[in-house]
């Protein structure tokens, strides 16, 4: 079965480069980058020292320099940050303009990296390859996975990785040593102190406006991130899951994608 491909318009990448490139990027971000292998792609993210996510990203390398595939709107807050972060360390960053490529629904074309997170998402890429889908049917593809979009559905420095389901999808290396925000993030895991998840919801009829309060009769359950017809992500309180959940008076349902633990 042949593959179908999209160019993400949304993602953009950065080039890390140097002798540096490697450990400068394994003491910032919550995945280990000192073991990536050429051409293995990872999924990690940029916290805040609170621990809060900053930017998402996948990092994947590519001979001695390290690629960064992160939000397009994004791509340039994070050069400055990493720019500031640099002090001594020999290492370049620079915008890397190849557009970002998805396969899914078949073998994964040569250049190809699985993705981390779900196998069943397919593969990224870098480069040029003939596209035969849109980057919507993509997210499609992605959302029918329950997989949450980490820039549409993750406010800048306004959540926890683990909230986003980072430690579920391979974001998070917990057994790499210091990272920034590493603190609160490892408390939160050690602790089992997790109040509140990204879930997909499915529903009839278009999707509730972004922030749309989820209740569980009169309790307030959560608030609807994206989505599109008959489904969503939402962050919602784990606690009070049980019962009948309503989004603006209608009915909705909590879905539970297979990757996902009881």
């Amino acid at each position: 079965m042949t593959p179908r491909i999209a160019r993400l318009e949304s993602r953009a990448l950065i080039r890390v480069a140097g002798p540096d490139a490697r450990p400068f990027l394994h003491n910032l971000l919550t995945q280990d980058v000192e073991t990536l292998a050429d051409g293995e792609l990872r999924f990690g993210a940029l916290l805040s020292a609170p621990g809060r996510v900053l930017f998402d990203l996948f990092v994947r390398g590519e001979g001695e320099a390290v690629l960064l595939d992160v939000a397009a709107a994004r791509r340039q807050a994070l050069l400055q940050r990493l720019t500031l972060y640099k002090l001594r360390a020999q290492v370049t960053v620079e915008p890397d303009d190849r557009p970002v490529l998805a396969a899914w629904d078949g073998p994964l074309p040569d250049g190809f990296a699985l993705d981390p997170r779900v196998p069943a998402l397919g593969g990224r890429s870098q480069g040029d390859a003939e596209a035969d889908a849109s980057e919507d049917d993509y997210q499609a593809h992605r959302l029918a996975q329950g997989v949450p979009d980490s820039d549409a559905d993750v406010p800048f420095d306004t959540a926890y990785p683990i909230e986003a389901n980072f430690d579920l999808l391979n974001g998070i290396d917990f057994q790499k040593g210091c990272f920034i925000g590493q603190e609160t993030t490892s408390r939160m895991k050690r602790r089992g102190s997790i109040k509140n998840r990204m879930l997909p919801l499915a529903f009839d009829g278009p999707p509730p406006p972004f922030g749309a309060e989820v209740l569980n009769g009169e309790l307030r359950a959560g608030e609807v991130r994206s989505g599109r017809e008959g489904s969503a992500i939402a962050l919602l309180r784990l606690d009070r899951l049980e019962g009948q959940l309503t989004v603006d008076g209608r009915t909705v349902t909590v879905t539970k994608p297979e990757w996902l633990p009881t």
